[in-house]
């Protein structure tokens, strides 16, 4: 009667993980059903145009051809992004350091000069510039409205593009495809050894939950890719009425600008500042100086690339550090800050999965 017993326990736990094998199979297939209703079956080609992810047509330029494009800023990255003009088709465009991005118009039509980071996605812009040899459009000149500017950063504050939200589902789906198999594997060598049911079970178990981990953090890397996190930050100070670079100023600003090289998608956030002496708009207007000095320093002597530079800002004397009343307080206040951002998502720790160790039970 006991061995009856055993085996019988035995044999409804083989059955249960045959089960559970079986429901896998089941969540996997439905996973790769989800993920061929999204693939695209066409086979057809054009000279410059194929289609994207998104439906829109993709335009292919030839290396060296020069072409002027209008549109509407649909994606974002460091180096490059995505334009779609009013039929629909989108070109890649690249930045380097000679483009000049500036706003049409201004004092003698001249416009006013911005970094790269400020072209954002929902920006409506023209461009100027030759196909690259990666089919591309490398900008030389990137013009645009202030009003479009304003709805442009509004929209980057409220809004997540549509394109995005794909994107990071598509993302996801991978993850959950590549785990179901993992958990697969193990459950069919489980199924081969019911003796080891009882270990087996404990096994798949930890697999489940390490899955599990890593997709969570999968995911929160992914969610953090936009979110910049101040690594380093300097302050420099100036003189009463000046914006000339004390040497004690530019022994800071080497040594944040080798921090800034060594880090990986960096961007520096440079702000003025002024003490109360003086009128507001004069101070307003040397703090924007100051900015500039260090910003120049740093481009001239360290060759920062201006697309790694946030549009700098003066304050005036907005946002004082100490006291005005006092000397020491107004001399805190003269100041310039650097701060080095980087993605909080280029700096969390990849998941990583660790296989759970199978044991067997002697029956």
């Amino acid at each position: 009667m006991m061995n009856f017993s055993r085996a019988g326990k035995l044999q409804s736990m083989a059955l249960g993980l045959m089960f559970a094998s079986a429901s896998l199979t089941y969540a996997q297939n439905t996973t790769e059903n989800r993920t061929t209703t999204n693939q695209t079956t066409t086979n057809q080609t054009t000279t410059n145009q194929t289609t994207s992810r998104s439906g829109a047509n993709a335009q292919t330029v030839s290396s060296g051809q020069k072409m002027k494009l209008k549109g509407i800023v649909t994606k974002r990255s460091p180096d490059n992004f995505t334009v779609r003009d009013e039929s629909g088709v989108e070109t890649v465009v690249s930045l380097n350091d000679q483009t000049s991005v500036k706003t049409k118009g201004g004092f003698l039509r001249s416009g006013k000069n911005y970094g790269q980071t400020v072209i954002l996605r929902g920006l409506n812009l023209e461009i100027e510039g030759r196909g690259d040899s990666s089919g591309g459009l490398s900008a030389e000149k990137v013009r645009f409205n202030d009003s479009d500017l304003r709805v442009a950063r509004s929209l980057e504050v409220r809004v997540d593009p549509v394109e995005n939200r794909v994107g990071t589902a598509e993302n996801r789906i991978g993850e959950v495809e590549q785990n179901a198999q993992r958990l697969s594997g193990q459950l069919d060598e489980l199924a081969a050894v019911s003796n080891a049911a009882k270990g087996g079970a404990v096994a798949a178990q930890a697999a489940a939950d390490a899955a599990i981990a890593g997709v969570n953090t999968t995911n929160e890397r992914i969610s953090a890719i936009d979110d910049y996190a101040p690594q380093q930050s300097i302050t420099v100070n100036f003189k009463v009425g000046s914006a000339k670079l004390l040497p004690e100023a530019t022994t800071k600003l080497d040594e944040i600008a080798q921090q800034a090289l060594s880090a990986k998608g960096y961007v520096l956030e440079v702000g003025g500042f002024a003490s109360a002496d003086g009128g507001t708009e004069l101070n307003r207007r040397l703090s924007e100086r100051r900015a500039d000095a260090v910003i120049r320093y740093l481009v001239e002597n360290h060759k920062i690339p201006l697309r790694r530079i946030i549009t700098p800002f003066g304050y005036g004397e907005a946002q004082a550090l100490a006291d005005n009343t006092t000397r020491e307080g107004r001399e805190q206040n003269r100041r310039v800050e650097v701060k080095v951002l980087v993605s909080r998502g280029l700096i969390q720790a990849a998941p990583t999965m660790t296989p759970a160790s199978t044991s067997s039970a002697t029956p």
